[in-house]
């Protein structure tokens, strides 16, 4: 083994432990090739991962690049070209065969019979080579099971058999630190997808101890959807998900644009956070949220009516007060949440919504702590005595415009 794999294979388990991003790793590994002699002109890399919106991530390197290209996402090969281009493809060939390479000479007439072989050729590449580095057993995470990787030269004669013995060697090792910062990457994801944005960086920094909380002031958002058990009961099964995920999005997304933390989704029910140490622009934001939510909406129904669909509206109660908010549940089963009184008030704020047909309450705690210009558009609808609740609270509405 050469002094300059040697100084590969230390560097690839010094980025693993790092862990640099993906696209940057595989950039700087085959230029570091191309400097220890191997005449890699162009490479692709692919790994699956665990991500709601697409199946895997890609990157891609030219010796004649200048600039770093940015990472890529793929989505899953189950139709139409896609599909097709998969099943023609080097590394469909080694999943079927179980082999770990296939070669393409291609400057000694090697058949260009996998997908994207011709368009190499006719770029001037004279040998092609597809790697699969497999993580067996325990090592896979879900459908990331694989480094798949493709090595193409524009030397002449193509690859020497010693340039491809050295790729061999380092390959494994590229793989492994690949699938280390893969690893992490899909921790983060599946923690700010299940847990929110907030609450998923708290438990990924070490807030994990069941109990462990913090009490907060925050604003506090219940959304539930209209009339959700008359429409699930007259819609068709298969009607159901795709409406609570198109109304849903919406609502996520009107929080999320405006600084909120979505802590649960409880049925078609959506209990979100703002919080910060200016509680008048938290109260600022939600409402933000919540005009932004309205506009979204309207275009959303306007879309399923010309579909066919069924529609909807959304009752929105906002309350504001204090929260413990952190690790609440078993020693075996724990939810990030928050709890106290003032989120059992939203939730009866939120049944006021339903009882007097009102999209939108808000709390006299939540309108004390808003802005002089957010108050004044807001009138009040008295009293009212709320179930579990020892006093009677103020409520508002938005006042028509």
């Amino acid at each position: 083994m050469q002094d300059g794999e040697i100084e590969i294979l230390r560097w690839l388990a010094e980025a693993g432990l790092r862990g640099d991003e993906p696209n940057e790793l595989f950039r700087a590994f085959c230029e570091r090739c191309n400097n220890m002699g191997l005449p890699i002109a162009y490479a692709v890399g692919l790994m699956d991962t665990l991500h709601p919106e697409f199946e895997g991530h890609a990157f891609e390197w030219k010796a004649s690049d200048t600039a770093l290209r940015p990472m890529r996402t793929y989505a899953s090969a189950d139709a139409g070209r896609t599909r097709e281009n998969w099943e023609n493809s080097a590394f469909n060939h080694l999943i079927r065969t179980g082999d770990t390479e296939v070669r393409r000479e291609i400057a000694k007439g090697a058949p260009l019979d996998f997908y994207r072989l011709p368009q190499l050729a006719e770029e001037g590449y004279t040998d092609v080579i597809a790697r699969i580095e497999r993580f067996t057993g325990r090592g896979s995470i879900g459908a990331m099971d694989a480094v798949y990787s493709t090595w193409a030269t524009q030397a002449p004669e193509g690859f020497a058999e010693a340039h491809l013995d050295v790729l061999r060697r380092l390959l494994p090792t590229l793989a492994l630190a690949l699938k280390s910062v893969g690893s992490i990457r899909i921790v983060k994801t599946l923690a700010r997808v299940y847990l929110g944005q907030d609450a998923a960086g708290r438990v990924i920094d070490g807030q994990i101890m069941r109990g462990q909380t913090e009490t907060i002031d925050a604003v506090i958002w219940l959304s539930d959807l209209k009339s959700y058990t008359a429409i699930s009961d007259g819609a068709r099964p298969e009607q159901i998900i795709p409406f609570l995920n198109d109304y849903a999005s919406l609502v996520i997304g009107a929080i999320h644009k405006y600084g909120g933390n979505v802590l649960k989704l409880i049925g078609d029910g959506i209990l979100a956070i703002f919080k910060g140490p200016d509680l008048a622009a938290a109260c600022s934001r939600a409402l933000a949220a919540q005009t932004a939510m309205r506009h979204e909406l309207a275009i959303l129904n306007r879309r399923r009516a010309q579909q066919g669909d069924p529609q909807t509206s959304i009752y929105l109660s906002l309350h504001q007060g204090r929260v413990f908010y952190g690790n609440i549940g078993s020693r075996n089963r724990l939810d990030f949440t928050v709890v106290g009184p003032a989120v059992n008030e939203v939730s009866r704020i939120c049944a006021v919504c339903k009882a007097t047909g009102r999209d939108l309450i808000l709390s006299g705690d939540f309108v004390s702590a808003c802005a002089g210009d957010a108050r004044e558009r807001l009138t009040p609808l008295g009293e009212f005595s709320l179930r579990g609740v020892s006093e009677p609270m103020e409520l508002f509405a938005m006042r028509a415009s």
